[in-house]
């Protein structure tokens, strides 16, 4: 049997993608319809198997800590098995970046919780694989607000405006300096992916190309 490894779909140039972006904003539908389309396997955010999220929402203070590690702890794993299977996969579309666990920890965690969250980050040793491209999802506060209640997970009804806006704001100071890996930067707030089969037509052409450096596509039509 030969081990030589798997060739991506002819219609996908990246071996592995990652799909960005704040709460709500759609990362994990456009992850699952990409991969449907490419023959990839997804590699999925599993929140609802966080018992300290419920937690957190309800009391951020108490439950910020505890949920946060779950999530770093979590993560590796699937990014560890990712790495160890890549020879035997096609391709890879995955709705997470590691590095995205720091971002949330910083703006969930005081100073002592992220002093040893990053205690806990480090000894990790943590060797994940470099996508071939990160998409990043833009969308305003109000659409992601929108989006979160339509979707209708009972434990992120009561999220606060602040809290999203934060986050929303760590995503944009985080991508403004990345630059491991090709970046294609979408402005999501009027686009449906799921609904609108022309826009994620329109969206998986300008995925499926191969990049270098930073890129930006807002031109959806239709």
């Amino acid at each position: 049997m030969s081990t030589a490894p798997a060739q991506p779909s002819a219609a996908f140039a990246h071996r592995y993608v990652v799909i960005e972006g704040p709460i709500g904003v759609g990362k994990t539908s456009l992850a699952r319809r990409l991969a449907a389309l490419s023959g990839a396997d997804p590699v999925l955010e599993r929140a609802e198997e966080n018992p300290f999220l419920e937690r957190f929402y309800r009391n951020p203070r108490s439950g910020a800590l505890p949920a946060q590690l779950y999530f770093l702890f979590q993560r590796t794993r699937q990014l560890q098995q990712l790495k160890q299977s890549d020879l035997f996969a096609p391709v890879r579309v995955a709705d997470f970046l590691l590095e995205k666990d720091r971002l949330f920890a910083r703006v969930t965690l005081d100073d002592e919780e992220y002093a040893l969250y990053e205690q806990v980050y480090q000894r990790l040793a943590i060797d994940a694989a470099v996508p071939d491209l990160v998409v990043y999802l833009q969308a305003p506060v109000d659409v992601l607000q929108d989006r979160i209640a339509r979707r209708g997970i009972r434990y992120e009804q009561g999220m606060e405006r602040e809290y999203l806006e934060r986050v929303v704001d760590a995503y944009t100071r985080f991508f403004h300096h990345y630059d491991a890996a090709p970046l294609l930067i979408v402005n999501a707030g009027e686009v449906d992916f799921i609904g609108n089969d022309a826009h994620f037509a329109q969206l998986a052409a300008e995925i499926s190309r191969p990049r270098r450096g930073r890129h930006y596509f807002n031109a959806f039509r239709g």
